[in-house]
């Protein structure tokens, strides 16, 4: 299980049995929080989104019952391990029934406390994949039919407006205005349409080939210079892609769809000022190693509070985004490719999207 970067929240009003837990946990590569009683353990848990608290009972201002309770309320994907002293057990025991995952004396020993640590963080990303495909279950039964039902309204609308357009005098300033709103609401439902499709289609085996990922790149940016004629003249590209770069094997498509996803977030989030740097590499261990491409800008970055909802279908903070976008790019390289996604971001400095893709023979499925 990769642990570097992971965040851990340690509430605790003992500072030597914090700063012991600190050290442990650090050595392992998480990073760890700190919070010495229940309000400064709140306001940890709303600006840094921790994945795992290790939580005390008994807090000077405010109970570890209480703060469980708000955990649950603030984000119910935090796991909690709680902390008991002598005779806190039968507590404990309750606190689980309410949400906690497991609990733990003061007195445990390293490996223990590191086991349960990791054992809690499995627990957690098994019940969000869980989730995940459950949701992505749902909407493959529904979002066929959502299509049907607004593609035709859509192509009558289209039609009828082709009919006025036509026959209309477009020097009316406030006329003209109109159809332009018109004809982008339609081309905007149209792609949101096209999303919801593209999410839930099932995988074609016979497409998997030996793909080329700086063609890919190549092949999308291209792309990109006609969706963004005007900004993509002022956006700054630097590339830095490895010619010895191996072929994998992979869907051509579905990967230039991921990568054309987080480029037009990239593009969209900057303004004329910005600087995108797309990079390639590889490693051979371990074996039979991977791809990696890392997509860098330089744009607004993204909220804290906005990390943990990123692959969540329908989430967005654009004005006219669908939410679809990078839930289908985890959908193509995680679940179809079986790679790894990675979201590096901090509000006004920019944001990092790392991809890793496997060097190895096909294990494709949906």
């Amino acid at each position: 299980m990769k642990t570097d970067g992971r965040k851990i929240l340690v509430v605790d009003d003992n500072a030597e049995f914090v700063e012991k837990v600190r050290g442990l946990l650090n050595i392992e590569g998480f990073q760890t929080l700190i919070a010495h009683d229940g309000e400064k353990a709140l306001e940890k848990i709303l600006s840094e989104s921790p994945e795992l608290v290790l939580l005390d009972l008994k807090l000077p201002n405010i109970s570890g019952e209480e703060i469980l309770k708000r955990i649950r309320e603030i984000d119910k994907e935090i796991a909690v391990i709680i902390i008991t002293g002598n005779g806190g057990e039968q507590l404990a025991v309750e606190l689980m029934k309410a949400g906690a995952m497991d609990f733990f004396s003061k007195s445990i020993e390293r490996e223990s406390l590191l086991k349960a640590v990791r054992d809690a963080l499995q627990i957690r990303d098994a019940q969000i994949d869980d989730r995940q495909r459950k949701i992505h279950y749902s909407l493959e039964k529904f979002f066929p039919f959502l299509a049907h039902e607004i593609r035709n309204p859509l192509h009558a609308i289209g039609g009828a407006l082709a009919i006025i357009q036509r026959r209309s005098n477009l020097k009316d300033e406030y006329l003209a205005k109109a159809i332009k709103i018109i004809q982008e609401e339609v081309e905007h439902l149209n792609e949101f349409v096209q999303d919801c499709l593209d999410l839930v289609r099932p995988p074609v085996v016979s497409h998997i080939l030996k793909v080329d990922v700086n063609e890919v790149i190549s092949a999308v940016m291209n792309t990109i210079s006609h969706m963004f004629e005007e900004l993509s003249q002022k956006i700054r590209i630097v590339n830095e892609l490895n010619p010895q770069l191996p072929r994998i094997y992979a869907n051509y498509e579905e990967i230039k769809q991921a990568f054309l996803n987080i480029v037009k977030n990239s593009f969209e989030a900057m303004n004329e000022e910005g600087e995108l740097t797309i990079k390639t590499g590889f490693k051979s261990d371990p074996f039979p190693g991977v791809v990696e491409i890392t997509f860098k800008d330089n744009g607004p970055g993204i909220r804290k509070e906005d990390m943990k909802n990123l692959f969540r279908p329908f989430f967005t903070t654009k004005l006219r985004g669908t939410g679809l976008g990078l839930v289908l790019c985890y959908r193509i390289i995680v679940e179809r490719h079986h790679g790894k996604i990675y979201v590096e971001s901090e509000e006004g400095k920019g944001t990092k999207i790392a991809v890793e893709l496997p060097m190895g023979e096909p294990m494709y499925d949906s």
